[in-house]
């Protein structure tokens, strides 16, 4: 009887099995096939960008203290906020009446097109020529979390997959040694949205964003312990997704692709990461171009980081730095404190990499990308009712500034604009959905067609919105 028992379940997990590729079009083969076939219905447009550098500033910079110059907002600093600013409005920790606050630093016309920077960006100011600046961005979150979610993964709330998740599930990776997604961060923890930020969400988790440290190895784990030689690190790899793919005939659950997938890049990835993330191999000229300082944790070690890999072809790299929130309430958290040493740390580091992918070729098909989750406000945030006394400004969705270079965009060029006092966007507005999509557009994906079925319904990243911002495409 125990003999027959177990024929028995052998057979009904055999035709569980067969059942289950069958609904899967022929097998593992007809799942390849799929996932091909679904990525060539999403690239509907020529691609201008192979690879994308998005970076974050978490926290949310200032655009009134950086590129959004406002004269007027200078003449009514110290006067009362006017009632309808305030009326049926949210704001992170604005109560009562907050005085208007005016540009806390000088500004100055740049370039060729006389675009607007902060004497905070002696380098920057070099290259406004370089960038498309987007004035009028918004996003209906305001607070960092939520609004950094919404940024990367299309929605508020944890569970989506992130940006670079799906570029890499849409396009594949263009070097099957690293990783085609992978994360820098400035700092020993995740921004607010923490690592969900780079979650693959509800598609398979080999799409999920590789976190590298720009001090010491850049992976956990990524040299064999002693006593381990790489032949017999080989050996255990294999044994362990034969164990894998029996598992797999088993039960015939896709996640256990997704896990001998990540076993096999693994494997290659320690031999392609340590040379790959060696910054320290680069010229003296390459370091005084970034500021860069090899074995410490900066964002300049991670824009030069960035450099190397998009010359590795990995498709989405994401740089996050954080300690922009500033409200004001302390004097870390102020336009005359943290914020100063933020810009500093950015200034040189974000120009060297635009300089260096110039240089090498790399801008034509790299789409570089620059902003925070929101922008702050043209009043002094008064949390308790009461003027702070420190400089900052509160949590700011109606309006951001952010810049875009490379891959097929517009440069030497200002696309939107902002009312007299920087409040709302008042021409050419730009959604965090229509940024989304006109990233992908680059990339040479349509938006629309780039789906995802989960719990029977179609996901995308711009879930149902968005609109690829034509008017600054090349």
């Amino acid at each position: 009887m125990k003999i027959l028992n177990e024929l028995q379940g052998r057979a009904q997990s055999a035709m569980k099995r067969r059942e289950f590729l069958k609904n899967t079009s022929l097998g593992l083969g007809g799942m390849a096939l799929s996932g091909l076939l679904s990525n060539v219905q999403a690239k509907q447009v020529m691609p201008k960008a192979k690879r994308v550098i998005f970076l974050h500033m978490a926290g949310a910079p200032s655009q009134l203290e950086l590129f959004d110059y406002k004269p007027l907002l200078q003449k009514l600093d110290g006067k009362p906020c006017p009632p309808s600013l305030l009326k049926g409005k949210r704001f992170a920790f604005i109560q009562g009446v907050p005085d208007m606050l005016g540009p806390q630093f000088p500004f100055k016309q740049y370039g060729q097109t006389g675009s607007w920077a902060s004497d905070l960006l002696p380098n920057f100011s070099k290259v406004v020529d370089d960038v498309c600046f987007l004035k009028a961005v918004h996003t209906e979150e305001f607070n960092h979390a939520p609004a950094q979610l919404f940024m990367h993964t299309g929605g508020p709330r944890l569970g989506r997959p992130a940006m670079g998740s799906w570029v890499t599930y849409g396009l594949g990776s263009m070097n099957e040694n690293l990783p085609g997604f992978v994360v820098l961060v400035s700092g020993q923890s995740a921004p607010s949205g923490g690592k969900s930020l780079w979650g693959s969400g509800f598609l398979p988790s080999h799409y999920q964003g590789v976190e590298l440290r720009s001090k010491g190895d850049a992976v956990l784990y990524v040299k064999n312990p002693d006593g381990v030689s790489r032949d017999l690190r080989k050996e255990a790899i294999t044994t362990i997704n034969n164990i894998n793919k029996q598992e797999y005939d088993e039960v015939g659950d896709p996640e256990i692709l997704a896990r001998i997938k990540q076993y096999e890049l693994a494997f290659k990835m320690q031999m392609t990461v340590p040379e790959a993330t060696d910054i320290s191999s680069e010229p003296d000229y390459i370091h005084e171009l970034y500021g860069t300082e090899p074995g410490k944790i900066s964002f300049a070690n991670n824009c030069l980081l960035a450099r190397r890999l998009a010359e590795r072809d990995v498709r989405f790299i994401q740089l996050y730095h954080r300690g922009w929130d500033s409200h004001g309430s302390n004097n870390f958290e102020s336009l005359h404190g943290g914020f100063l040493e933020r810009v500093e740390e950015i200034d040189k580091a974000m120009t060297g990499l635009i300089i260096d992918l110039k240089q090498r070729g790399l801008l034509e098909d790299t789409l570089v990308v620059w902003g925070g989750e929101f922008g702050r406000t043209p009043m002094q945030e008064n949390r308790g009712g009461v003027s702070n006394k420190f400089k900052g400004r509160d949590h700011h969705g109606e309006a951001f500034t952010m810049w875009m270079t490379g891959g097929g965009i517009k440069t030497g060029m200002t696309f939107g604009e902002t009312d007299d006092i920087g409040y709302a966007g008042i021409r050419d507005r730009v959604h965090i959905h229509d940024l989304q999509a006109t990233i992908l557009n680059q990339l040479g994906v349509d938006h629309e067609k780039l789906t995802y079925t989960f719990q029977g319904r179609d996901f995308r990243l711009t879930d149902v919105h968005g609109r690829v911002v034509k008017d600054i495409i090349a």
